[in-house]
């Protein structure tokens, strides 16, 4: 029997580099979520896509190409398949930015039946007819997760199965394909590394004086941070770009300051209400000297779309940029810490679309540490934008070099600081590890629908057992890399110190955070 040409074979996949399961219907529906299937998808010059999750009736087309020409392109392909290419406004924050993205949703066009509009079957529809260039530079709208372990797998259904909200299921509801009975799912327990009340006795982190130059800074872009006394004098909240919010400024809508704001109503803590909170007060005992801007992209239960982090990281980007060319409206910003993530469906050739890259590679030119964490999916399989970092074999899309500050993707450590936590991402691309998981730190003093298991009264004073949603005393224990990742970058910041001088160029910015790197991570500027 003759053999497949070499061209049609899939490329062989490395070793524990498995794809995830994909995320209950529920955590997507949200934002219009599909998983890509390779069963199912369409293959280009016998390049096999991968497992992602996309927006389905979407695509986004990037300012680096003609908008005009790509819709063309785009309409004549979907014509015949009974579909209309809509283009829609511009997300008004980026307008006169020099990154960004413009969406076009897919509609019906035609009066008789037809299947679904879907961005995935029309992109490669398109590069099948017209070739991979036609369509250089549009891309699925990812849908992108968030990277903590869950700490209450049930808030999408009923806290109450079988009596116990904390009843054996699957910890991992948002998207982790680990199922009850494996290990790695211990670290969803509260008690096991899940979120959870704890009493922190010990003095809060101290903060000399920066002397003559300013003191480091570090931004987060998360879910915002909520009020605590380590917090308020140390995080800025509502910095704009032109009078642009970055990212979300409803309060109404802010996890940091209302615990349950999807779900049944039965007051359980959103998975996320909190995390942005937890993430400032790693960064301030990583470094209790630096100064924390704080923005606001991720829901109280996720996911995001990737337009909506492309938009926030164009315009943190462009603050950044005025800082270090001395023009009004800047904002110095020594790092930045990511935690969230996603898998692209052909990261190896030449369909990847790069545009978040060029954004954080902007910030990186000007001397800004990215810092991203890895995932929590205990797979090898390079994770977004964390897998933008020189990887250590030397395969990855972008190398290191001296003149350029490198993204740094961080995966977690178990509490000995020696072994790596089960749930984290691995490989190559991931070139700094730091404690993730029972990790303590600061939380919004919610307190939640679910109750103590028992309480009581005796010589007048409550009794009760631990109540697992009572955050009142401020601090809580979590996993995931989505903690790991912004320790790194408070120790990094430590390491840059106070002094720095807001005239410093770039060069100089740069050599900085490579001393830095150097010290605290596998990474060189060979």
């Amino acid at each position: 029997m003759a053999q497949p040409d070499d061209e049609k074979r899939p490329a062989p996949r490395k070793p524990l580099d498995r794809d995830p399961n994909p995320p209950p219907r529920d955590t997507i529906a949200g934002v219009e979520g599909r998983v890509l299937d390779p069963a199912t998808a369409i293959a280009v010059k016998g390049v096999l896509p991968r497992p992602t999750v996309y927006v389905g009736p979407r695509l986004l087309i990037s300012k680096s190409v003609d908008f005009d020409d790509a819709l063309y392109v785009l309409r004549v392909v979907a014509k015949p398949l009974g579909w209309d290419v809509v283009p829609e406004r511009e997300d008004p924050r980026t307008v006169g930015l020099r990154h960004g993205v413009r969406p076009v949703r897919l509609v019906v066009a035609s009066h008789h039946a037809t299947i679904a509009p879907d961005g995935w079957t029309l992109l490669q529809q398109t590069r099948a007819q017209l070739g991979v260039d036609a369509v250089r530079g549009v891309g699925l709208e990812h849908v992108v997760f968030s990277g903590s372990v869950e700490s209450n797998p049930y808030h999408a259904g009923n806290p109450y199965h079988a009596g116990n909200p904390y009843h054996a299921g699957n910890p991992y509801h948002a998207g982790n394909p680990y199922h009850a009975g494996n290990p790695v799912a211990t670290y969803a327990e509260p008690g096991s590394g899940g979120r959870q009340p704890v009493a922190y006795v010990g003095p809060a982190p101290v903060r000399s004086s920066p002397g003559s130059g300013r003191r480091p800074v570090v931004a987060i872009l998360d879910t915002g941070c909520g009020s605590h006394p380590w917090l308020d004098p140390v995080v800025t909240t509502g910095v704009t770009l032109d009078g642009h919010a970055i990212g979300y400024d409803d309060p109404t809508t802010d996890p940091e300051l209302h615990g349950d704001l999807e779900g049944a109503l039965d007051g359980v803590i959103d998975p996320l209400s909190g995390h942005g909170t937890f993430i400032a007060g790693l960064v301030h005992q990583g470094c209790p000297d630096a100064d924390i801007l704080s923005w606001r992209v991720v829901p109280s239960a996720g996911p995001i779309v990737e337009s909506d982090l492309v938009a926030s990281l164009a315009q943190i980007a462009e603050l950044a940029r005025r800082h270090r060319d001395g023009e009004e409206g800047g904002r110095a910003i020594d790092i930045l810490s990511l935690s969230m993530g996603y898998y692209h469906e052909t990261p190896e050739d030449e369909l990847f679309d790069p545009t978040m890259h060029d954004i954080l590679a902007d910030l990186a030119a000007g001397g800004t540490l990215v810092v991203c964490s890895a995932g929590n999916d205990a797979t090898s399989r390079p994770s977004f934008p964390a897998a933008f970092a020189p990887w250590s074999d030397g395969t990855g899309p972008f190398a290191a070099s001296a003149e350029r500050l490198p993204i740094v993707s961080v995966g977690a450590l178990n509490p000995n600081g020696v072994t790596d936590a089960l749930f984290t991402n691995a490989g190559p691309w991931v070139r700094a590890h730091v404690p993730g998981a029972a990790v303590l730190s600061t939380m919004p003093s919610f307190e939640g629908g679910l109750q103590s298991a028992a309480r009581t009264t005796a010589f007048g004073r409550v009794r009760e057992a631990l109540d697992p949603d009572d955050f009142r005393s401020g601090f809580a224990v979590w996993s995931g890399t989505s903690f790991a990742a912004p320790l790194l970058a408070g120790r990094l910041a430590a390491r840059i110190g106070c002094g720095i001088t807001d005239g410093d160029d770039p060069a100089t910015a740069t050599d900085r955070g490579w001393q830095a790197l150097e010290e605290l991570t596998s990474l060189t500027p060979d």
